[in-house]
């Protein structure tokens, strides 16, 4: 982040009155648009009770028809060999379409996923329409008991995390966000406690899309549209493996909320209002 100062030197003009060159030069001001402004870094929220990691679960309600989309890019550790044997871990027609559409969404990558994807991984962070965020780095589960994920034990959380930002960097992705999304949505104090010297506000949803292993798009828009309210953080999944319908979800979805108003938002817009 640099300011550019752009120095203009006045030249003396021969002419009648050349003593006019020899008077005392006025100092010279900076064209105003000469100036550019740094980037503010990204809202997050406080730490919660204690100093633990905060949790941001959707935005105000009174403060426009807002709502982000946000897609989960999962992938954990062990799955390098399914993705070898063609399995599609990613899904380049949801991108397309939302680019299509126009609308800005947060993605909340695995740092598997940017080793698997780099190219993809590089795009979404470069691009302006898009926000990276944490996943985690394997997908493995926080908490135990979560929808049968392997584990990661209390010491390795903090590890964990850092390894995906990491793994952005190395892709390209050049100013992932202090957000983080809990693998399967579980987490407990000890994981919020683990996380906090990393800095970031772990962040949840209050729309369930039901995308996951869904087979009925007419299905998945439905909870969709039934779910949203202004300030609402829908989740939703990047993988068309797991998540085959989400595309045609995203196409019906998103002129049907914009009727009704909304405006579709990153995760970052709703943190910051």
């Amino acid at each position: 982040m640099i300011t550019l100062v752009r120095r203009v030197t006045a030249a003396c003009v021969l002419s009648a009155a050349l003593a006019a060159c020899a008077a005392t030069p006025q100092p010279v001001r900076p064209a105003p648009s000469a100036t550019t402004t740094a980037p503010s870094a990204p809202p997050t929220l406080a730490p919660g009770p204690g100093g633990l990691t905060p949790v941001f679960m959707n935005g105000s309600r009174t403060h426009g028809r807002t709502v982000a989309l946000t897609f989960d890019a999962d992938m954990t550790a062990d799955q390098g060999a399914r993705a070898a044997a063609g399995e599609h871990f990613d899904n380049p027609g949801l991108i397309a379409a939302l680019r299509e559409l126009k609308v800005p969404a947060t993605v909340f990558m695995t740092g598997r996923w940017a080793e698997q994807y780099p190219e993809q991984a590089r795009s979404l962070g470069r691009d302006p329409l898009f926000e990276v965020a944490n996943h985690s780095y394997s997908h493995y589960a926080f908490t135990g008991d979560c929808y049968g994920l392997p584990t990661v034990s209390g010491d390795r959380m903090r590890a964990d995390v850092e390894r995906a930002y990491a793994a952005f960097r190395r892709a390209g992705v050049p100013d992932a966000r202090p957000y983080f999304r809990f693998p399967g949505g579980c987490y407990d104090r000890r994981a919020l406690k683990a996380l906090t010297p990393v800095g970031v506000t772990a962040v949840q949803w209050d729309v369930v899309s039901g995308d996951a292993f869904a087979t009925d798009a007419e299905a998945v828009t439905r909870q969709v549209l039934e779910g949203v309210r202004p300030g609402s953080v829908v989740v939703m999944h990047c993988t068309r493996s797991a998540a085959p319908t989400t595309e045609r979800v995203v196409r019906t979805v998103v002129p049907q909320l914009r009727e009704r108003g909304f405006r579709f938002v990153k995760v970052s817009e709703l943190i910051g209002s």
